[in-house]
């Protein structure tokens, strides 16, 4: 059908029937009368309704729009008095408050309305009774579905939940009702415990890529523990990255203190650990101490001793320097005294005792070099240092650990130059260190360290900066790149408003920068 306008129509017909009063009325009729067709039923009446169509299908919510659309902040303040179990709803029709479904569940969470089932979360002394839905969780749960639904399905009212921390079972709770995602560095591995427990793989993942992100020197060593009880291969490779190339500073975390007997024996036995034996030494004696302490046990040298076991035969004492090893492990006394003798004779003997003890060093890493020059030169008129900053800026496409620069030195025989060598990020300084290095007169570059390697992340510009005294002219570099490729990373350069003796992009100062990856 076309309208007036010659737009298209569609008809819906509708046919009124008659009532049982007009259908006897009607066969009276024409009994009385002659058989003819006039004598029939009244024809049946047809009313016609023309609808618009429109093409694009739209939600209920767009069709009954509410006069009052909830807020944004609306929905917040309802998530907030759930999640201090104060639950109450004010309103007799508050589903008219909220346009999606999606909203409208929202409230429900950790909400006293219509709940069927209560959790009694946490362990004695610390628990906390929290309201729940079968529908909603089985939705969201496979767990929950064959725990509400499933063939062995127990009809309870309450369940107790001692192995989970409330605040994570409400974090896995607003993800299952509310789709939000809401992880803190105290709860993110209890949440991702509950996570796997209840198989919520979505959640779970987004703990670990919080964990990916957050991951540091601090935290590495303890995040390795738990990486291997969650089965979580990718984790517990990063947490490897990172002790590996910042090995000290994560031996001498808080976290290391906190690890189990075996991730201990792990680390121990890691052969690309860069760090100093001592510090090895040194920390699994840390260990030892708050291992006895969990174990209520004093902490004796006998105890230390006792709960490292053979893990004590992993530090590989005796490719400690003679002066590590006289000033420290031989003094600590947790080493028998017939250990101590054969070490001295390892260190000073011709013939030498066979040992317990791992004797060949670690590996460590091999640093890699990006040079960010593809020549170098030197003139009678430059380059100088008068206490003047060279700077350059670089960003990455993925995490690497920077570990020095490489300098170059004098143009006019050997010298020796101090540097203050300094990495910053948006103004803040990550790692500084002066030092000293001996230049022989030739174009090589020379590496000056910094303390600790600096974790670098991606996708974010760093300054490296120079300040150097020494022999003023020196060689410098030139046709500078702005992109290198390193193995399978990728070193941006841009020139820092923190130069202040001619260093940018396309020539000057810091020709490398040594990373582990």
């Amino acid at each position: 059908m076309v309208d007036a306008k010659g737009r298209n129509m569609k008809c819906l017909t509708f046919l009124l029937m008659l009532p049982e009063s007009v259908k006897s009325k009607s066969s009276k009729g024409s009994k009385k009368g002659s058989p003819s067709s006039s004598s029939k039923l009244p024809p049946v009446c047809y009313e016609i309704i023309t609808l618009k169509t429109k093409k694009k299908k739209k939600m209920a919510a767009e069709i009954f729009p509410t006069k009052k659309p909830a807020s944004t902040t609306t929905v917040q303040q309802y998530q907030q008095q759930n999640l201090n179990n104060n639950n109450t709803i004010q309103c007799c029709n508050w589903q008219g408050l909220y346009s999606t479904i999606r909203e409208r569940n929202s409230v429900m969470f950790n909400n006293e309305l219509m709940a069927d089932v209560h959790f009694v979360v946490g362990q004695s002394g610390g628990t906390q009774r929290l309201p729940g839905h079968k529908y909603v969780l089985a939705v969201g749960s496979s767990v929950f579905h064959a725990m509400f639904y499933g063939e062995l399905a127990e009809d309870k009212d309450e369940i107790r939940i001692p192995d989970v921390e409330p605040p994570a079972f409400l974090a896995m709770l607003k993800y299952i009702y509310c789709d939000e995602i809401d992880l803190s560095a105290d709860t993110v591995l209890a949440t991702l415990y509950a996570a796997k427990k209840y198989i919520v793989p979505h959640l779970a993942r987004a703990c670990v890529n919080f964990l990916e992100t957050s991951l540091s020197a601090k935290n590495a060593c303890i995040l390795l523990s738990q990486s291997c009880l969650f089965e979580e291969p990718d984790l517990t490779q990063r947490c490897w990255e990172v002790i590996d190339a910042q090995a000290e500073l994560a031996l001498k975390s808080e976290g290391f203190c906190d690890i189990d007997a075996q991730t201990l024996e792990s680390i121990l036995r890691r052969e690309t650990l860069n760090a100093k034996e001592i510090v090895v030494f040194e920390a699994a004696l840390s260990w030892a101490e708050a291992e006895c302490q969990r174990k209520e046990m004093n902490t004796s040298i006998d105890n230390k001793r006792k709960v490292l076991g053979q893990a004590v035969y992993l530090i590989r004492i005796p490719t400690m320097g003679l002066d590590d090893f006289a000033n420290g492990a031989a003094q600590s006394g947790v080493l028998t005294l017939n250990e101590t003798n054969d070490i001295f004779l390892w260190y000073t003997a011709a013939k030498k005792p066979e040992l317990q003890f791992v004797s060949q060093p670690r590996k460590g890493l091999t640093p890699q070099k990006c040079h960010r020059f593809q020549s170098c030169a030197y003139r009678s008129n430059q380059w100088r240092y008068r206490g003047r900053c060279d700077s350059i800026q670089f960003a990455v496409d993925k995490r690497v650990f920077i570990a020095g620069f490489g300098l170059y030195g004098s143009s006019c025989g050997s010298a020796e130059y101090t540097a203050k060598i300094e990495l910053k990020r948006q103004g803040v300084v990550l790692g500084t260190n002066l030092s000293k290095y001996f230049s022989d007169g030739s174009s090589n570059t020379f590496p000056v360290w910094f303390e600790y390697p600096v974790q670098i992340e991606p996708d974010t510009f760093y300054t490296a900066s120079v300040v150097l005294d020494g022999n003023e002219l020196s060689y410098f570099g030139q046709e500078g790149m702005t992109e290198v490729q390193c193995g399978k990373v990728t070193f941006q350069f841009q020139c820092s408003s923190d130069s202040t003796n001619g260093t940018g992009v396309q020539g000057g100062q810091i020709p490398e920068l040594i990373f582990y990856a």
